[in-house]
């Protein structure tokens, strides 16, 4: 290939490709580091850089994840987070965006949880072969956690607008600390003593994997293993995994999502809708996640005093403008494609054609009705079904002349 024969890219397209590549790369990654450098923006947002003896990375955390963590980190604290690496286009940096972040030092709980997770896996307790189908219309449903938890409030909310006609059993028990794994097999006992549900939900909100650490007991796990009720279970975020999950016949990521699974939507098309909504919404949590980034890098500039703030301040107000139109007009262009669908199957409406002095001749035949489409199948000696714009009528032919077209 000659020089002039090869495609020249910006430095933005570059970047654009180099970004793309490493998100199709790598998935999640666990990272542990010192925090360099912090600082938490008016946004919500922070920005720091992970180093050790051998290299530093920029971080960004935004505002929707850091609430999650407990505690505002400090220039110096030792850290793990899980991230997804990328860059930052406008300024070509390689950058994590931090998932969740936790103080160094838990590395014995995780230890723990992978040496029983292996031996339980080496039993057959996660094989799918074993795990039973979530009914999908159950009669009732079970809930065993805390009744002062946050996520029994969300659960009965989704149950009760999804399917408020499933009736419901709460079994009260403890979801964190040492007496929590033997009341959650109790609950189960009970639930399976009753029969009463058709599947049971196990659910609890989020927390560090101290207060998820219940839901690693081995005995809890040979309990879930061993019900004679399918069990779903909703602990912890999305991020969050726990033995319980892997040997419940169906993992749910959160404990409302263990509601929508356990009484899923009868209309099929309504699934649909929301799985795309869900889709927009992340694609726009996306985009509004960057252009974030960007007005906090706009902001710096500006504390920084460059030339001109005001006039780098109506940009940003530009800007605004600019994606707040663009978002308008790609919404009426959807609006316009759907009345032109819409238009479009008005236009094959059969009912239009006849409307228009067309009539369709139906014949008997075996009890059944078809369309007569050739001038040799009318005949002087049975009737025949007239389908009109405004009706129908019976008729019997006096006398049939065919004629070729």
């Amino acid at each position: 290939m000659s020089e002039m024969s090869r495609e020249i890219l910006s430095v933005g397209d570059l970047n654009r490709a180099i970004a793309a590549s490493l998100e199709d790369r790598f998935d999640t990654v666990w990272v542990s580091g010192e925090i360099s450098n912090f600082k938490a923006y008016d946004s919500g947002h922070w920005y720091f850089s992970l180093k050790d003896e051998e290299g530093q990375i920029r971080c960004v955390m935004f505002r929707g994840r850091n609430g999650q963590v407990g505690f505002i980190p400090q220039s110096g604290d030792l850290v793990e987070v899980s991230a997804n690496l990328g860059m930052y286009v406008p300024r070509g940096d390689i950058q994590l965006t931090i998932q969740t972040l936790r103080r160094a030092g838990m590395g014995g709980l995780y230890e723990a949880f992978l040496k029983l997770k292996a031996k339980l896996a080496k039993e057959g307790l996660f094989d799918e072969e074993r795990k039973r189908e979530i009914p999908t219309h159950p009669r009732s449903i079970g809930i065993i956690t805390s009744p002062q938890a946050a996520a029994l409030k969300d659960v009965l909310s989704t149950l009760a607008r999804r399917a408020p006609h499933i009736p419901i059993v709460i079994y009260p028990t403890l979801v964190q600390g040492p007496d929590a794994p033997a009341g959650i097999i109790s609950a189960l006992k009970a639930a399976e003593k009753e029969n009463a549900v058709d599947v049971i939900l196990l659910v609890r909100g989020g927390g560090s994997i101290e207060d998820l650490w219940a839901f690693n007991d081995e005995q809890l796990a040979y309990a879930i293993a061993n019900s004679s009720i399918p069990v779903v279970s909703g602990v912890g975020h999305e991020t969050d995994f726990t033995i319980a999950d892997f040997v419940a016949d169906l993992r749910a990521p959160t404990p409302t999502g263990a509601a929508e699974l356990a009484a899923p939507r009868k209309d099929q098309l309504l699934q649909e809708l929301d799985a795309i909504q869900q889709a927009l919404l992340q694609r726009i949590n996306q985009r509004v996640e960057r252009e974030a980034q960007t007005l906090d890098q706009l902001a710096l500039r500006l504390g920084h005093a460059l030339p001109n703030p005001d006039r780098m301040r109506e940009q940003i107000t530009s800007w605004r403008l600019r994606l707040n139109q663009a978002w308008s007009v790609r919404m009426e262009n959807w609006k316009r494609n759907q009345s032109h669908y819409q238009s479009q199957l008005e236009m094959l409406n059969p009912q239009r054609t006849l409307e228009r002095g067309y009539a369709v001749i139906l014949s008997k035949e075996n009890e059944k009705l078809h369309a007569v489409r050739k001038p040799i199948e009318l005949n002087t000696e049975q009737g025949y079904q007239v389908q009109l714009a405004e009706g129908q009528a019976e008729v019997i032919f006096a006398e049939v002349t065919s004629k070729r077209p």
